[in-house]
């Protein structure tokens, strides 16, 4: 009988009384601000926990609830979005549109899925359309590994470098106090170097594996008809909420209420613009949000695991032994501890949401106290998040990605893993500037 990996709120649960335990052994402490305005770390009584991790949950979910909204509101939103078809149409019509120059095609659907990822945070949606490219490419002449690199593993790329994404960037950020969406210069310059190879690679992956296929071919595959009206306007919404995101972060100082309330509206006028009525505008929206449910208890539960620690008066002592443990490293070595943290995390627990509830807000006060910035921090969150995210057994989208594929897990794995090792090499690299040298937002 196979081990089964256990289930994330498992996990959770195990953690959570994991550190109930740990406040019975763990001394107590607490950072205390002197008058010369430095953090000074003293010794205090711990609080062992016992029956409260069962109310560390609800505080847990009372703690994060601006965070849990968001979610719930943002996923309805992009379900109902999808639910008008528009994106989905505009995509076909796209690879119609340019099937012609195969080369081209490709390079196209690699910026456009990995823009998707950036920005939107394109993951589960990504399976559908592997259903979609993979007969495209083939009947290219090409295999049912370049469709997996062009949508799985560039939205992927654009997942882990991403500079919009609310699911990621958005909640890291607001849990680790820092202005929504800001440092985007940086990660859109590692975004634009990240896409840039990864294309330069579907180029040269493109020219080994390509047969000789007619060209007419690529175009009856993907054969789409025009876009109707309808699907035109509700694409233009989608810009211009994208637009005004960007401004709005930017310039307007804009936060979740805010960000929370312009993607409803703008699920909402895509729905009215496909003529859905009110009943089906609400019912879409409650499906997203169920649809999305799990990710949002995550964040809920998961920050019961602070609660305890918090509670227990043991937070500070860890991340007091953390300092000590890392003193005399300097901030590159801190920071490349918090990036092999978060990619060895990603094998137990995939869900970015999970894992930011659980290690932002231990790993934001200990970047304080080590000197690396809190921007540099989510970055690192980033990278360990996303890369290892093509190759984890525990994500349900690789494994539900390879099955539309058809390609074995093993296979994928042998596939893969140089690419997801460089990329963790790059991912470092892009780290290092962040404490090495001045940068905007850092």
């Amino acid at each position: 009988m196979k081990a089964r990996v256990p289930n994330t709120y498992v996990i959770i649960a195990m953690l959570i009384a994991l550190c109930a335990i740990a406040t019975w052994f763990v001394p107590g402490g607490s950072y205390v601000t002197g008058e010369d305005g430095t953090l000074a770390y003293e010794q205090v009584d711990a609080v062992p926990q016992t029956w409260q991790v069962f109310s560390a949950i609800y505080h847990g979910f009372v703690k994060q609830a601006g965070i849990i909204i968001f979610i719930l509101v943002v996923g309805g939103a992009f379900w109902l979005l999808n639910a008008t078809g528009a994106v989905s149409a505009g995509i076909s019509r796209f690879i119609r549109r340019v099937g012609r120059y195969d080369k081209l095609v490709l390079v196209a659907l690699t910026l456009l899925f990995s823009l998707a990822g950036a920005v939107f945070g394109m993951s589960e949606e990504t399976i559908p359309f592997i259903g979609i490219v993979v007969p495209l490419v083939v009947s290219m002449g090409y295999d049912a590994f370049m469709g997996m690199l062009i949508v799985y593993v560039a939205a992927n790329v654009g997942f882990s470098s991403a500079f919009l994404n609310p699911f990621t960037v958005g909640i890291a950020q607001g849990m680790a106090g820092l202005p929504l969406f800001s440092g985007m210069n940086y990660r859109i310059f590692c975004w634009g170097l990240l896409t840039l190879l990864m294309v330069l690679f579907v180029i040269v992956y493109a020219r080994r594996t390509r047969r000789a296929q007619p060209a007419a071919a690529a175009v009856e595959a993907a054969d789409a008809p025009p876009l109707t009206g309808r699907q035109q306007a509700i694409l233009l919404v989608l810009l211009a909420t994208v637009v005004l995101l960007i401004v709005g972060v930017t310039c307007w100082d804009w936060y979740m209420p805010e960000i929370t309330g312009l993607f409803l509206l703008m699920g909402i006028v895509c729905g009215l613009i496909a003529g859905f009525g009110a009943n089906r505008i609400a019912d879409e929206l409650i499906a997203g949000a169920r649809d999305i449910l799990s990710a949002a208890l995550v964040v809920g539960f998961a920050s019961g695991i602070v609660v305890i620690l918090q509670d227990g008066r043991i937070v500070d002592s860890i991340l007091h032994s953390l300092q000590g443990s890392l003193d005399g490293t300097g901030p590159v070595a801190s920071l490349s501890a918090m990036y092999g943290i978060q990619a060895l995390i990603n094998f137990l627990i995939p869900s970015a949401t999970a894992k930011a509830a659980i290690t932002i807000p231990i790993m934001a006060p200990f970047s304080d106290l080590v000197g690396v910035s809190r921007q540099a921090m989510v970055l690192a969150f980033q990278f360990g998040d996303g890369f290892t995210n093509m190759i984890t057994p525990t994500s349900g989208v690789l494994v539900a990605a390879l099955a539309m594929a058809r390609i074995p897990y093993e296979k994928w794995v042998k596939w893969v893993w140089k690419g997801v090792v460089v990329l963790l090499v790059l991912g470092f690299l892009l780290l290092l500037p962040t404490v090495l040298f001045p940068i905007e937002g850092f």
